[in-house]
């Protein structure tokens, strides 16, 4: 067994829309948005250029935030980012290291071994490029993030913490942490955070910002903001009532509760428990992710996007999104592939 304990549900083959009239033009009712025929011999040229008008139209929908954070706080934040980037320049130590694979998975590992691998300045910065590289990943379907050593993360290094002790240079530091953990949540892939060890403070924000949670025997999530005098700025305590609910969310930061896997996976915290004797955990990830992401890179993406627009956003902006997300798949190779396959009911 893989799993000693899950809510995941291994899925059925994917299900793809049977077009039985796929020779007529595209329903779409926004005139915005060119309508095209279907036919055998469309020009894949003009699909793709439609395609990737559509996509845009759904990003901007989404807000997705640009590598310097503007969606979030307008374009007076610039100023800000700058400012306290150079400030974190000032803290090095430590890594964040990504490997994008064959598969379309990949591994982001936060490695600072000698401070449970909290973040550095130069980590954040550094987790900033990785963000902004797998934003531009065409093949991507899946992330793993996990630590180095063992153990998860134990949030921010308390060296920068301290220098950064001004209000002001604090709250730029919320800012540009709250943006980059945004841009990895709205990544066009489904993530997880495979919790090893401890994941604390900041950690445990880190976690809230993947899709889903797997934790081995023996870790821990813990929201320890309260006892440095804190409350989460990351962006953590918003996403953390979004998984569990304002209930849950206020026991685990008013009283720090430590969720182990067992209670993590009751208040839906975490989606699995690792077998301890099924092999090294990020291998049992990448098995338990690769069954979420099978198939083209995208159709996959296409899925976390009109997931995410239902997460982000009203209901009507949500339809308009999902609708021209659906159009960058509808007629396109998977598509037909399929029906030439009548792999629906396979």
């Amino acid at each position: 067994m893989l799993l000693v304990t899950s809510h995941y549900k291994s899925p059925n083959v994917t299900k793809p829309w049977h077009l039985a009239q796929h020779n007529k033009a595209l329903p779409l009712n926004d005139r915005s948005v060119p309508r095209v025929t279907l036919g055998r011999r469309y020009s894949r040229m003009a699909l793709c250029c439609i395609g990737r008008r559509l996509l845009g139209n759904a990003h901007n929908a989404l807000g997705t935030p640009s590598r310097r954070g503007g969606a979030l706080y307008g374009s007076a934040y610039r100023v800000q980012e700058e400012e306290i980037r150079q400030k974190l320049q000032g803290f090095p130590g430590g890594s964040i290291r990504l490997v994008k694979q064959d598969s379309g998975i990949a591994v982001m590992t936060v490695s600072n071994p000698a401070r449970m691998n909290a973040f550095s300045g130069t980590m954040m910065l550094e987790l900033q490029d990785r963000v902004s590289e797998l934003e531009q990943w065409a093949d991507g379907k899946g992330l793993i993030v996990h630590g180095d050593a063992g153990t998860f993360c134990s949030g921010s290094d308390l060296n920068a913490v301290r220098a950064i002790s001004d209000p002001q240079d604090g709250m730029k530091m919320c800012m540009f942490m709250q943006n980059v953990l945004t841009r990895l949540l709205r990544l066009p892939l489904i993530s997880v955070a495979l919790v090893e060890g401890r994941a604390l403070g900041g950690g445990a924000e880190l976690t809230t910002a993947c899709d889903f949670r797997l934790m081995t025997v023996g870790s821990e999530i813990r929201f320890v903001h309260k006892h440095m005098g804190l409350v989460p700025g990351w962006g953590g305590a918003a996403r953390l009532v979004r998984i569990v609910g304002s209930g849950n969310a206020l026991k685990l930061l008013g009283g720090a509760w430590k969720v182990d896997p067992e209670y993590g996976e009751r208040i839906g915290l975490s989606d699995g428990t690792l077998d301890p004797e099924a092999g090294a955990a990020l291998g049992q990830a990448e098995r338990w992710l690769g069954g979420l992401t099978g198939g083209p890179a995208p159709v996959i993406q296409a899925v976390k996007k009109v997931v995410l627009s239902g997460r982000e956003l009203p209901l009507e902006d949500a339809l308009r999104t999902e609708r021209d997300v659906f159009g960058t798949v509808w007629g396109g190779p998977a598509n037909l592939e399929a029906l030439a396959n009548k792999s629906k009911h396979k």
